[in-house]
């Protein structure tokens, strides 16, 4: 017997925290009885489950896409105001992925997409510590008591960041702006653009250029691949998952 969101997460139906809200919401069934609260269990390969009525099929087989993000999509399945998503992105694909972890609007780079719940949920979890690589170009160019504040952390949204790397690269000796190099390992909303607006510096462009150990500087804006199997054993280890 299994958490219900636990279960949902991994037949690739949302992460957790969305299947927690399917609950919430009333879409959830367990052999006919509509199921609101988070704590329930069920055996996925003995019970009736079903989402808005279509039966939960247990995940065989799983699936780890890494696209290069552009600006102006939304990383979510749907958008209720119409815009476009990154599942636009994904043509050709059968299984039912989402995205692990957040990246806005309008920033660009790198972004996993899994039907793995419970690798995806240990990406997300702040108490893995999984690092974000970022370059974020500035207006401005900040000085070493900037990068000092970033690095130690600083209070947004009343709550103080954990500690972060980050690396000035200037554009120059006249050069107005400057990009940093910020690695940080929680996933809060928008969280390098309110670090750097809150050391004066606010973001003209951002670009996720790692997660974890996965790179790639080849794969072009818009496009998408498999990761290998060597890949998602790494994902695997800096995420402790066993």
């Amino acid at each position: 017997m299994e958490r219900l969101q636990k279960i949902l997460s991994q037949a690739g139906i949302a992460s957790r925290r969305a299947s927690e809200q399917l609950m919430l919401e009333g879409r959830v069934t367990v052999n006919g009885a509509t199921v609101r609260e988070l704590g329930t269990k069920a055996d996925p390969a003995r019970d009736d489950i079903r989402v808005d009525g279509r039966r939960v099929k247990v995940v065989e087989r799983h699936r780890y896409i890494l696209l290069n993000k552009p600006r102006h999509y939304m990383t979510t399945r749907s958008d209720p105001e119409r815009r476009p998503t990154v599942i636009d992105l994904l043509r050709g694909i059968s299984e039912y992925l989402y995205p692990v972890g957040r990246l806005d609007f309008d920033s660009e780079g790198l972004l996993l997409l899994t039907n793995d719940g419970d690798l995806a949920a240990k990406l997300t979890h702040p108490r893995h510590g999984v690092a974000r690589v970022y370059e974020a170009r500035v207006l401005g160019v900040p000085d070493a008591h900037d990068l000092d504040r970033l690095s130690r952390g600083l209070v947004i949204d009343g709550r103080r960041t954990g500690p972060s790397q980050v690396k000035l690269q200037p554009h120059g000796r006249e050069a107005k702006d400057a990009t940093l190099v910020v690695t940080i390992h929680e996933g809060r909303n928008r969280q390098v653009r309110k670090m750097c607006e809150a050391i004066g510096h606010p973001v003209a462009q951002l670009r996720r250029v790692a997660i974890g150990p996965i790179r790639d500087t080849r794969l072009k804006l818009g496009h998408w691949r498999d990761l290998t199997p060597a890949e998602v054993e790494r994902l695997r280890k800096a995420a402790s998952v066993d």
